[in-house]
């Protein structure tokens, strides 16, 4: 059953039982399939084609998931907008991938009204909160449903990521990506009807949608949705909500280890705890162990491009296995391979692929770069990595240099490109650097012109007009010359060494 299909079965065998907790408030399976059918419905009224793009503008709420299944109830492609992003960066992914639609919270009505003339294109624009708009809609019980003719290979998700170019790329999953996917961490993270899952990382992102909250559902089990991560609310929330699973990025657990609530708070029926997107210090891992030893802990890895799922590290290794992403997934392979796409054994270096159902259809708009990215079925990841003797994967480095801040991607390139909009800047590089909490941070190396001056402050508040918040630049250097080699390709691992 695809995912959309397997709610509506849930819906009738369960439908008094939880699907989500959002604020102190449950929804069942019942009223929550009602909800996404009614604006399915609306959508099927108002004349959108099957395969029409739909943007989601929401924070984390059960509103955000309700959506997200209106979507595919209907053949439409779901499209989650980053919330951190700025308004150029929004209007280029919103003109880009020619959404027909936009929904979104009115907390952000301000900055969407700077992209206010691609938004008058669009056939609706539907408000949450406000004037009730999007909440009308989902109660709003008199329009019929049809039930499309929906196929494995009919685009269900498209998720936009940064690239190497600086531009951001539309990574299109199909309905036969998302069950893959829903199958394949049901079944490796032993999701069961009885598991109540804690969300407190944006939905919009892959992971906490495709590795969480969809396979939970699939599973009938209850998502707990936190509206952001805050330590004291998360605490009391996963011990109020009776969380059994809780997905955090490491420098979320640095930062829980560092709660004093956390010694206090009642964490009993917590059976799992997981985390990714960033490697995990041992000194987290031990500490977790030390504190909770009845629960388990769960490394996942995966890109957008598989939907997100290749590898995942379980509890017998976290300890003996220090810095390994662990074992290939259920229904997936995974190879290293040097640069003629030839298997190497374990223990030496090359580039991480990966094939699976979950591997993606490919960039929206972008055959060049889906070429380039999925060869004879095999997902080429970018990142560099290797296998030991026991077959457990190790990232070693990341092949397109991108920088993860506090689970958050960040491509130096994307923003270099705006450093070079500077027209006291001659040339400029970005780095990530060693950070105790958000595990790295970036950090700008400027080459000024001649005659030219700037401050750190000067640069950092340049970036912030153009770049969301985590991709600014945390510290600045000025050099006299960027370090490079015989082909003028800069050194980026020099760069590194100057920290």
């Amino acid at each position: 059953m695809f995912v959309f299909e397997k709610l509506e079965e849930s819906a009738k065998t369960h439908p008094e039982k939880p699907i989500t907790r959002f604020r102190g408030k449950e929804l069942t399976y019942g009223e929550f399939f009602q909800k996404a059918k009614n604006l399915a419905a609306y959508f099927q009224k108002r004349g959108y084609e099957k395969g029409d793009i739909i943007a989601l503008f929401l924070p984390n709420s059960d509103d955000f998931l309700i959506c997200y299944y209106a979507c595919q109830l209907g053949g439409y492609a779901v499209m989650p907008v980053n919330t951190k992003l700025t308004s150029p960066e929004v209007a280029y992914i919103l003109e880009h991938s020619e959404a027909k639609a936009i929904i979104y919270d009115t907390a952000y009505k301000e900055l969407l009204l700077e992209c206010s003339s691609l938004l008058e294109k669009m056939k609706d624009r539907i408000e949450r909160g406000g004037e009730q708009t999007l909440e009308r809609i989902m109660d709003e019980h008199a329009l019929s449903f049809q039930k499309p003719e929906i196929g494995p290979d009919d685009t269900a998700v498209v998720f936009y990521t940064s690239g190497t170019t600086g531009k951001p790329k539309g990574v299109m999953l199909s309905a036969g990506n998302i069950r893959a996917i829903a199958k394949i961490w049901a079944e490796s993270l032993e999701i069961t009807e009885d598991d109540r899952m804690l969300i407190s990382t944006p939905l919009f992102h892959c992971a906490a949608s495709h590795c969480f909250s969809i396979p939970t559902i699939y599973r009938n089990g209850t998502v707990i949705i936190e509206e952001r991560f805050s330590p004291k609310n998360t605490l009391a929330t996963m011990e109020g909500g009776k969380a059994t699973i809780f997905f955090g990025v490491p420098a979320m657990y640095g930062i829980l280890l560092n709660t004093p609530e956390i010694h206090k708070t009642d964490l009993s029926t917590v059976r799992l705890f997981t985390y990714g997107a960033a490697p995990m210090p041992y000194q987290h891992i031990r500490r977790l162990k030390e504190l909770f030893p009845d629960i388990k802990l769960q490394n996942l890895y995966g890109q957008t491009e598989n939907s997100p799922g290749a590898t995942t590290l379980k509890d017998d290794y976290v300890l003996e296995k220090i810095g390994s992403v662990g074992e290939p997934l259920p229904m997936t392979e995974v190879k290293i391979v040097d640069e003629c796409g030839n298997e190497l054994p374990p223990g030496e270096v090359g580039e991480i692929i990966v094939k699976g159902p979950q591997v993606m259809k490919g960039y929206l708009k972008n055959e060049e770069e889906t070429k380039k990215t999925i060869r004879n079925g095999w997902l080429y990841s970018g990142d560099l990595g290797r296998m030991d003797e026991d077959g457990l994967l190790y990232i070693v480095d990341r092949k397109k240099d991108m920088i993860i801040r506090g689970g958050e991607n960040v491509y130096p390139v994307e923003v270099e490109e705006v450093l070079d909009e500077m027209d006291e800047v001659l040339e400029a590089a970005v780095v990530g650097i060693p950070h105790e909490i958000y595990g790295e941070v970036r950090k700008a190396f400027i080459v000024l012109k001649d005659g030219r001056q700037l401050t750190e402050e000067d640069v950092i508040a340049f970036c912030k007009k153009k770049l969301a918040k985590y991709k600014c630049p945390q510290e600045v250097a000025f050099l006299e010359t960027l370090p490079r080699n015989a082909s003028g390709k800069v050194l980026k691992h020099v760069l590194r060494m100057e920290n």
